[in-house]
């Protein structure tokens, strides 16, 4: 696991996405449950909190179907 610090006006969508190119509900919950108390500050977060992120497997891209297929 590492840690971050927050910048000002950092969101967790956002951290999630630069730090690990997820933004999905399985990863956001997992920030949150490392991170008590995290969701009080609201969906802007305030420069300098240190935030845990989480170690997830990468997900499998969803398949795409054409209608030629």
């Amino acid at each position: 696991m590492s840690t971050i610090r927050s910048r000002d006006g950092d969101s967790v969508a956002l951290i999630l996405w630069q730090q690990m190119q997820r933004d999905d509900d399985e990863a956001e919950e997992a920030l949150y449950r490392l991170n008590p108390g995290l969701e009080q500050y609201g969906p802007i977060l305030p420069a300098g909190l240190e935030i845990t992120l989480p170690e997830l497997t990468d997900k499998a891209p969803a398949k795409v179907v054409n209608v030629w297929d």
